[in-house]
């Protein structure tokens, strides 16, 4: 029944007017950065989009390319090496999450296109020095500027945005670090800056397993009505059991956790670790950091399976959200990734695993507290926003874990309803009014956006 809904209001939108999508990309010079490739795929992929529907050809060409044209600030620093500082959208910070996710849709041209190559270098080498300037901030000023959250009662210095600590965002670097270097080959970017951000990494890492107590050296609160953006206990978060997992005192939202072992994060951390270990081999020779992050990766995947396996009595057995040692856990999703309905595109979780399926048919149903369906669209949300607030990025991520094009067309045809009339995707819009949104400008759910579309399409 669900389908056939889905089905009927696809085709709904085909009679609606064409929004003024393609007025959304800046003319060639005012883009903030220019790539060849990306612009040549654009250019081929016209004709089939638009023999497709005209709407589709206009939101692909003003979404894809959102984060190169609007986000990007390339340039060489004082020793003449490239450095990239990438900002979320409409917050001129730069986040390791975000800025990590916004260039992973352009990795496939870094062989074809030199110059989007030293773009994606920089980046990582300010992602290194970020990180270990602040290994448990998220987000970072372009210079010592402060920002509104230097009131904050944590250790804040005037280069953090914010120092809310997020297992993913010392994850992005690393999975976008080993992509970068299978795509290119080039392994100059592994100098001793990265070997220190590995090693703030697995102290954070370690740290946060919790094993000294739950008072750790990190602490946060902020002053503020919304419950979910402090945190409980006087700032050190609420307490965990000891059981291999890593703590996270945010979700990838920026939502306080509830219960500190955020499961899709630690699925996460344990695929990135893995992969930072072939490149300590095999490029940095350093076998004692590279056995270091295995062993973490083995202990945080055998706690998985026994803390954050959880018998559904519809689902059967599924993951959850969050857990915390003791035998509690939070049956959720949150339409932020990683989440659990990203698994599979993040992490090393295969999308016909059982218990991951049981678990994408719990988190897209009314079993999950954060999925909302209205008349416009269906989807998952998130504390961040609100009730019946739906993310357009829980809805690519639905067509990006799915091996159907007939799904992933169906994804893509409820946000092209539901983009209201802005020609570009949203942080989150009303499931019944899509003219009620959230974020005008959020470039990570642009690209991905595109990414899907060539997934569907291709």
């Amino acid at each position: 029944m669900n389908r056939l809904i889905l089905l009927l209001l696809s085709c709904l939108w085909l009679s609606l007017p064409l929004t003024n999508a393609s007025a959304q990309r800046p003319a060639p010079e005012k883009r903030s950065f220019r790539s060849e490739a990306v612009d040549k795929k654009i250019r081929e992929m016209e004709s089939l989009l638009r023999s497709y529907d005209e709407r589709l050809w206009q939101m692909f060409q003003s979404c894809y390319p959102n984060t190169l044209d609007t986000t990007v600030r390339y340039q060489r620093d004082e020793k003449g090496d490239d450095d990239t500082f990438v900002i979320t959208g409409d917050i001129e910070a730069m986040w390791l999450r975000d800025s990590g996710a916004q260039v992973w849709p352009y990795m496939r041209f870094l062989k074809s296109d030199e110059h989007l190559r030293h773009m994606v270098r920089g980046l990582l080498r300010r992602q290194f020095r970020y990180i270990t300037i602040d290994p448990y901030a998220n987000a970072f000023n372009f210079g010592e500027t402060g920002s509104e959250w230097q009131t904050d009662q944590t250790d804040m210095k005037p280069i953090l945005h914010e120092r809310k600590y997020e297992i993913d965002s010392l994850c992005y670097p690393l999975r976008l670090a080993f992509e970068y270097w299978l795509l290119t080959g080039d392994d100059s970017i592994f100098d001793q800056t990265w070997l220190e951000a590995v090693g703030q990494i697995l102290r954070v890492f370690r740290e946060q397993q919790r094993r000294g107590g739950n008072k750790t050296s990190y602490t946060f609160l902020r002053k503020t009505s919304a419950m979910h953006d402090t945190t409980a206990n006087y700032g050190y978060g609420n307490p965990a059991r000891p059981c291999g997992l890593i703590a996270s005192f945010f979700r990838p939202s920026d939502d306080a956790c509830i219960l500190p072992f955020l499961v899709p994060s630690n699925f996460f951390a344990a695929s990135v670790l893995r992969k930072a270990a072939v490149i300590l081999t095999d490029v940095n020779h350093n076998e004692p950091l590279a056995r270091e992050c295995r062993a973490l990766a083995e202990e945080v995947t055998i706690a998985l399976q026994e803390h954050a396996v959880v018998e559904h009595p519809l689902f059967g057995r599924v993951y959850a959200f969050e857990v915390d040692g003791f035998g509690g856990h939070i049956m959720m999703d949150d339409a932020n990734a990683p989440s659990l309905l990203s698994l599979p595109y993040l992490c090393d979780v295969q999308a016909d695993d059982v218990i991951y399926q049981n678990t994408r048919r719990m988190v897209w149903s009314e079993w999950n507290p954060y999925f909302f369906r209205g008349t416009s669209a269906e989807g998952i949300g998130s504390q961040h926003t609100g009730l019946d607030q739906i993310w357009p990025m829980s809805i690519i991520m639905k067509g990006l874990t799915s091996a159907d094009r007939e799904e992933q067309r169906q994804c893509i045809a409820q946000l092209l309803r539901t983009d209201g009339g802005k020609g570009l995707m949203h942080e989150s819009f009303d499931k019944d009014n899509p003219a009620k949104f959230t974020r005008s400008w959020f470039a990570w759910a642009n690209g991905l956006f595109g990414e899907l579309v060539l997934r569907a399409f291709e």
